[in-house]
């Protein structure tokens, strides 16, 4: 084997196939597999030296609930259709082709062009940049990919990334870090590490690009410019090999839901997951914790206001001024099961905040280092970390006895309590040090090769924990920190932001990258964790920001020890009652997108490109996005701002939800948006939101079951709302509405498919301002009341 150099890099030849794979080698020992696993889906993993380097894939779970230790083996195939193609080579090129992609790959230097097709003709997707896109052997070891960069591109995902939407212009650095009161414009590195991109060119095609990797990582979407290479962008992960799954759109909607589905089917939450959670570090910081606690409880009641969970932050573990993981301080709370007791009897869970390392001075380190359970060096001693309060070290959940201790830690500290939940915090194992190496389930590797891996599995570890201790109620988990694949085991949100006016902005558009990556149950700290307490109209504002995302959760640790909570301000409660009554009643929407998501992979936020990638306009950046395919939400985002100008995209006739007016698509639109009311939203005509419209508040009747219609002006509809029992098993209710509208009237029919609820009433609200009459067609089986025009 000879050595290759720039002028003559590596020439491959087809050596063999197998069941969905293509081998190269070449003549310096490099080695490329050509994957062809779905007609949409064709892979390169590229062996620079000729073997995998790579951990198992902790990421790859098509479909899949959870992956087996140790982590899915790099060339299995399992879950795939590996549908047929067409090969065509000779000593110069190879051409792939499924019904959905092309590839073709010039054999000297190994440069590949990808093409999808779009109706009747192959478009690009992506080509290697002609000037070696790849490194055998002339760079530093890393796995290097270099992409031409065509004009009018738009790079969207990466996660929880700052900044606006579009990378482009723009360089990133995957490694998980705690930046707490990060500036949500501009900082950089974040929580989570996911290196996926979803592309789109100048006419909206889109396709996908994962690079399946648990290294540290370094994307450039143009920022870098070399004279001597054209516009390209970059991708290098430190570790590892490189391996390339690409998904073929065009649609961004399609791409978007085939790259959740290839990393694992989303983990289906409690309904209560979706109500409003409280939380503050505050309370448990407190010497008096307990008194603090009830005292949210007194104080939910006194105002009305109802409330599902509560976020349980660390200071319920402290020994003095520090935390211990697992620890129950029973100076603050004497009795823990009792403190569970009275939260779990006012209808609200607790979420226990939990963290993976031990604090050097933790009562059990020694016992759990003497184990071996913590991240150590070749020589088995535990390796330390910068936590918070002093340096602790981190549990190794690669090690199967660690994580069966993890397991019994929180059954016995947690779930035993009467607990039926876990926060995963802190887990972001910034393990810096270069001797650490994780137990790899038996095959020993350096820890910078997969650190993402541990809050992954750590995630799995407390899920399996509250399954194996309650098989017959859906399991919840919440992570901070995470990688490709976290959403088959966990919610998440964006993490300890500051509380300034563009957090509120900026915070929307990381939820729609982490929702374009996969991750679509997430939301965001209302009211600002870290800086200066929220005024008045910024925390109604983000309330009503907070409201119309999945997960709710108004938490802070503010710089004056003050608390963000609902009734923080007089002046501003009748507002704050109001939309917390609102989210009650859009609960069961919210619960209709989980299922969705859950079953059919359905981003349950999206920007409106996604689902109109058509309408040019839609492609700017803006602050609206949508919830589900049919609902636009316009938070208001500007100081003083008592109005809200926004663009209906084209396609479709909107209906404003509180006033009853239609707009036609394709137009802007400038509604009022009044600090004391609920906040601009728009859905799409025909269609319909599943709602509770009982009473909201501190004790909430149980769930009545209302639709709001939006029926088109003219012309036949379907629409469909999705619900179930809402935790453990049972089947899902699909209720079926279909009509027909014209100038002088509305004909509706409801039915059921799938489970029959035991309570099949439903009352349907029209939220129009069409006055026209409405009747129900005779004969339905389904006992339905009919609000008309009901706005």
């Amino acid at each position: 084997m000879r050595r290759a150099t720039l002028s003559d890099p590596p020439r491959f030849a087809l050596a063999g196939e197998g069941q969905g794979r293509i081998t190269l080698e070449s003549d310096t020992g490099a080695v490329a597999h050509l994957f062809v696993l779905e007609d949409d889906i064709v892979r390169l993993l590229l062996l620079a030296t000729g073997t995998v380097t790579s951990p198992p894939s902790w990421a790859i779970a098509p479909g899949q609930a959870d992956i087996e230790e140790p982590g899915r083996d790099r060339l299995d195939v399992s879950g795939f259709t590996c549908p047929g193609y067409q090969l065509r080579h000779d000593a110069e090129q190879l051409l792939l082709e499924t019904a959905r992609i092309r590839l073709t790959v010039r054999l000297h230097g190994l440069h590949c062009r990808w093409e999808q097709r779009a109706g009747d003709a192959w478009v690009p997707m992506a080509e290697d940049r002609s000037t070696h896109a790849y490194d055998f052997g002339w760079w530093d070891g890393k796995a290097h990919h270099y992409v031409a960069r065509r004009a009018g591109e738009r790079f969207y995902g990466l996660g929880d990334r700052t900044g606006d939407a579009d990378r482009a212009g723009r360089s990133f650095r995957l490694t998980n870090l705690d930046p707490m009161g990060y500036d949500a414009e501009t900082s950089d590195p974040q929580y989570k590490s996911i290196p996926y991109v979803l592309v789109a060119d100048g006419e909206g095609r889109c396709h996908g690009a994962f690079y399946d990797s648990v290294a540290d990582m370094a994307f450039d979407f143009g920022r870098e410019l070399d004279n001597y290479h054209g516009p390209y962008r970059h991708m290098a992960a430190d570790h590892g090999d490189l391996d390339l799954w690409m998904i073929a759109g065009p649609d961004p909607l399609a791409v978007t839901r085939r790259f959740t589905w290839l990393t694992g089917r989303p983990a289906l939450m409690p309904r209560w997951s979706l109500g409003y959670s409280g939380s503050t570090m505050t309370y448990t910081d407190a010497p008096d914790a307990a008194v603090q606690m009830a005292g949210f409880l007194e104080k939910l009641a006194e105002h009305d206001i109802g409330c599902t969970s509560f976020h349980l932050s660390s200071g319920y573990t402290s020994i003095g001024d520090k935390r211990y993981v697992f620890h129950w301080n029973r100076d603050k709370f004497p009795d823990p099961k009792a403190f569970v007791s009275s939260y779990a009897q006012a209808g609200v869970e607790l979420v226990p905040n939990i963290k993976p390392a031990l604090l050097r001075s933790h009562p059990r380190y020694d016992e759990v280092a003497a184990a071996g359970y913590f991240v150590s060096d070749a020589d088995g001693q535990p390796v330390e970390a910068q936590f918070w309060d002093e340096v602790g070290s981190y549990i190794d959940f690669t090690n199967r006895q660690a994580a069966a201790w993890w397991r019994d830690q929180v059954k016995s500290a947690l779930l035993d309590q009467g607990i039926r939940s876990t926060w995963n915090d802190n887990n972001e194992y910034e393990v810096w040090d270069a001797r650490a190496r994780f137990a790899g389930f038996g095959t020993t590797l350096p820890a910078a090769a997969m650190r993402p891996v541990q809050p992954l599995l750590m995630m799995r570890a407390s899920r399996r924990a509250q399954i194996e201790a309650r098989p017959d109620e859906r399991p919840y988990v919440v992570t901070r920190a995470g990688m490709a694949g976290l959403h088959r085991y966990a919610q998440t949100w964006t993490g300890d932001n500051r509380t300034e006016w563009k957090t509120l902005r900026y915070n929307a558009r990381m939820a729609l990258g982490l929702a374009l990556s996969g991750v679509s149950n997430s939301g965001h700290d209302v009211g600002g964790f870290a800086g200066p307490a929220p005024d008045a109209e910024l925390l109604v504002r983000w309330v009503q920001a907070g409201v119309l995302m999945p997960r709710f959760s108004i938490h802070s640790w503010n710089d004056d020890r003050t608390v963000n909570e609902p009734w923080m301000y007089p002046e501003a409660l009748p507002a704050i009652q109001a939309l917390m009554r609102l989210r009650q009643r859009l609960v069961p929407f919210f619960y209709d997108l989980l299922l969705r998501y859950h079953a059919e992979y359905a981003p349950m936020v999206l920007p409106t490109w996604a689902a109109f990638p058509q309408d040019r306009q839609c492609w700017e950046e803006c602050d609206e996005h949508l919830l589900g395919p049919n609902l636009l939400a316009a938070p208001v985002v500007e100081q003083g701002a008592t109005e809200r100008r926004l663009y209906l995209p084209a396609g479709a006739d909107w209906t404003h939800v509180w006033s009853g007016e239609t707009f036609a698509g394709g137009a802007w639109v400038t509604v009022a948006a009044p600090l004391d009311g609920p906040p601009p939203l728009f859905a799409r005509a025909g269609a319909a939101m599943l709602v509770d419209r009982a009473e909201g508040g501190w004790r909430p009747q149980p769930m009545q079951r209302g639709l709001w219609l939006f029926p088109p002006r003219e012309g036949p509809f379907r629409c469909e709302a999705l619900e179930d029992a809402g935790d453990g098993a049972g089947g899902v209710t699909r209720w079926i509405v279909e009509g027909h509208a014209d100038a002088s009237r509305i004909v509706l029919r409801v039915s059921i498919d799938g489970a029959v609820p035991e309570d099949q009433r439903v009352t349907i609200s029209l939220r129009s301002n069409n006055d026209v009459p409405v009747a129900l067609e005779e004969g339905l089986s389904v006992p339905v009341t009919l609000l008309p025009q009901d706005t």
